[in-house]
């Protein structure tokens, strides 16, 4: 795990001041105290306290479900010794220089569950350099020594004498007091908020409604957009009459841009009926034929040629030759879709002077590059006002929609909010890869594995996304899950071929942990179960060097009842996968009834994620990446016919309904370790474990998702 440490040297000295108040931040680069200021726009500002005692901590994350908006404060708070209920949050503008994850190459971007794992130290050293710098100037106006004071609840005290005052009656002097080089940060076992339930601040305003999330964004003037693209990936708009769309009341214009065609009206509606009315002629381009056939036999087909090694440990070619027994299997997974609750939306007014841009991003800086390049502005000129995002799981990280709505308004020269509608957000998104997995493994004459092979087929993420990733032809994100697994097996041999399909590809919730772990961790019980071994007993024989593994498996096993009957017509199935720093590990208790449909009552989940902040956070992550990953795996596919996808809404890309929900029971690992990953850990583990159940009840082996395309019978 990778974790920010600011040197003495680079400690800030810095200062700003929005309204009244006091704003204490970091300068990495070293710089001077600086002067107040009206604009939280100072390097690595978190904090405002004004007069009226209250503390704004400025959030550098977006809050898409997974709880930022309370656990940064959490962590700015213990230090500062706040008073809670005086805790208020604000979005940060786009400021990679200030507020950029230093996990992801400083950019300011959330995602691969870094948010509290990137900010553990930089937020607490900025809650306790404030505190002390507070506890100064209460010293100074009582002329008595700092140490004889102490910080408690939003105010310092003065023991001996009895004197109180808050921290909004210090402001002023506190800003005169210099920024302390190395504040000393609490002993953990002295936390009085972290490792606490707390409640989330932003859970109200998302309760009674006022909570504003992109596609909730007004203002005076606004015109609504809505834009017709080609449904054949890479397709281009030949020609297009717009007369049918201009005879619409209420549209004003329509607009070509680079991804189709735009029509722009007073509201959704006429915009919509005016989309509807476009008559186009598409080229559809080289990937009109593209089918999911096609693509299934394009990726076997590479799949017969060696790939780039990923891990090579021993020699599994040697070993598998020599076993007593061998195991093969194929594995494949589908295309799958983000399917956020809240479709893609974004609203942007460009100006001559200037651009502003609302929106739920995860990549703040992305948005503000990607507007400069459109409008030609500088990019200080450009301010990116983050909303709530309705879902993220990696789609918001990318900017085509930003693109269309900045293209759209520089066009007509008036704000425009873009919305998608829930078949143009199924039908262009970028997809979870499909792909073809090969695997063997030998097991030797006692029933231990001795070796394992691995080869992955399938489109990279990084080629398009992040082509620097890419380190010997081999993209990070197609491996994890699948080079990375924990088990003691002497002769091991992971391999990756990067095959684009012309259909695009995104980062999606735990990414390529998602499906390797399905792929890995159902092989693994093929092979327990031809070594005639109990799946939960072979890993723990294989997990002797991987003590946090064997830790949570060892954890939901019991949890479980592992090794006890389950009631009666049910069967487990058990998993464990590492994913963003942390490792879970998940037990499922499944049915299969006579007509065949599987019924998930049960997942027993364990997870080790390092020091919790918030445990109600880590608990709720838990709980929604299980169902994201189930109802993936029990449902999910995107087929692609004619070039275009064939799906459009949820009566054929069908999520998992309320009355189907599983108990999830959460069992959090207590660990003084630094703090892992929660938002995405989750998912990778579910999959194998239900799939790893249905073998249990019906002797069917599934090697492809989703599990509904399989016809199944109880044992």
């Amino acid at each position: 795990m990778k974790t920010t440490r600011l040197s003495r040297r680079v400690f800030l000295k810095g200062a700003v001041v929005a309204g009244a108040g006091l704003t204490m931040g970091f300068d990495l680069a070293g710089g001077r105290r600086a002067l107040a200021q009206t604009e939280p726009f100072v390097p690595n500002a978190w904090i405002r306290i004004t007069p009226d005692d209250i503390v704004t901590v400025i959030v550098g994350k977006s809050d898409m479900g997974q709880g930022v908006l309370t656990s940064m404060p959490m962590l700015i708070a213990e230090e500062l010794e706040a008073d809670w209920s005086k805790i208020r949050t604000e979005q940060a503008p786009a400021a990679p220089q200030v507020y950029g994850n230093p996990a992801i190459g400083g950019m300011q971007l959330t995602g691969g569950s870094t948010s509290v794992r990137s900010s553990w130290l930089t937020l607490r050293q900025a809650g306790a350099a404030a505190k002390e710098m507070l506890v100064e100037a209460a010293a100074r106006q009582w002329g008595v020594d700092p140490a004889a004071c102490t910080a408690e609840n939003g105010a310092v005290l003065h023991p001996p004498t009895g004197r109180r005052l808050t921290y909004g009656q210090l402001t002023d002097t506190a800003a005169r007091v210099p920024v302390p080089p190395n504040p000393k940060l609490k002993d953990p076992k002295n936390f009085k908020l972290i490792g606490k339930r707390v409640k989330r601040l932003e859970n109200p305003p998302k309760v009674d409604g006022s909570a504003i999330y992109g596609i909730d964004v007004k203002m005076a003037g606004m015109l609504i957009a809505t834009v017709v693209r080609c449904p054949v990936f890479g397709g281009k708009a030949k020609s297009f009459d717009a007369s049918g769309a201009q005879a619409v009341a209420g549209v004003r214009h329509v607009v070509p841009i680079s991804s189709g065609i735009a029509v722009v009206a007073d509201a959704y509606w006429p915009a919509k009926l005016g989309r509807d009315a476009l008559v186009i002629e598409w080229d559809e381009g080289p990937n009109a034929g593209l089918s999911t056939a096609g693509i299934r036999a394009m990726l076997e087909a590479a799949a017969k040629q060696p790939g780039r090694v990923a891990r090579q440990e021993g020699d599994a070619a040697t070993a598998l030759a020599a076993a007593a027994r061998r195991v093969e299997a194929v594995y494949e997974v589908p295309f799958l879709a983000h399917a956020t609750m809240e479709p893609m939306s974004c609203t942007a007014s460009v100006r001559a002077d200037g651009a502003d841009v609302w929106t739920g991003t995860q990549w703040q800086d992305g948005t503000q590059k990607v507007t400069a390049s459109i409008t030609g502005l500088p990019l200080e000129a450009i301010k990116v006002h983050t909303t709530l995002l309705g879902g993220g799981f990696g789609r918001r990280f990318e900017q085509d929609f930003v693109t269309e709505t900045v293209e759209i308004a520089k066009a007509v020269s008036a704000p425009v909010k873009l919305v998608w509608s829930r078949e143009d957000d199924m039908r262009h998104d970028f997809y979870r890869p499909a792909t073809y997995n090969a695997l063997a493994a030998g097991i030797d004459a006692q029933g231990r594995p001795l070796a394992w092979s691995h080869r992955i087929v399938g489109p990279s993420i990084a080629a398009r996304a992040f082509p620097p990733l890419i380190r010997d032809g081999i993209d990070p994100t197609s491996v994890e899950g699948a080079a990375n697994i924990p088990y003691a097996i002497p002769n091991i041999h992971v391999e990756a071929i990067m095959k684009d399909t012309g259909v695009p590809v995104g980062f999606w919730r735990s990414v390529g942990s998602s499906q390797n772990a399905f792929i890995t961790e159902c092989f693994l019980d093929e092979v327990a179960a031809a070594a005639g071994r109990d799946p939960y007993e072979l890993r723990r024989a294989l997990l002797t060097k991987s003590p946090r593994h064997l830790t949570v498996l060892e954890l939901a096993a019991a949890q479980a009842g592992w090794g006890k009957p389950p009631a009666p017509g049910r069967a487990r199935g058990i998993a464990v996968a590492e994913s963003f720093g942390s490792v879970v590990a998940d037990v499922a208790e499944v049915s299969v009834s006579s007509e065949g449909e599987v019924r998930v009552h049960r997942v027993v989940c364990a997870v080790d994620c390092g020091l919790v902040v918030n445990p109600d956070t880590v608990e709720a992550q838990m709980e929604g990446a299980t169902v994201y990953g189930l109802t993936a795996a029990l449902r999910g596919a995107i087929t692609i016919a004619g070039g275009h996808v064939e799906q459009s809404n949820f009566h054929d890309y069908p999520l998992l309904r309320i009355n189907e929900m599983p108990t999830v029971e959460v069992h959090i690992l207590p660990s003084a370790e630094a703090p892992g990953g929660v938002g995405e850990p989750g998912t990778p583990p579910i999959a194998p474990a239900v799939v790893n159940a249905i073998f249990a009840a019906t002797g069917t082996r599934i090697r492809s998702l989703p599990i509904s395309t399989h016809e199944l019978r109880r044992v």
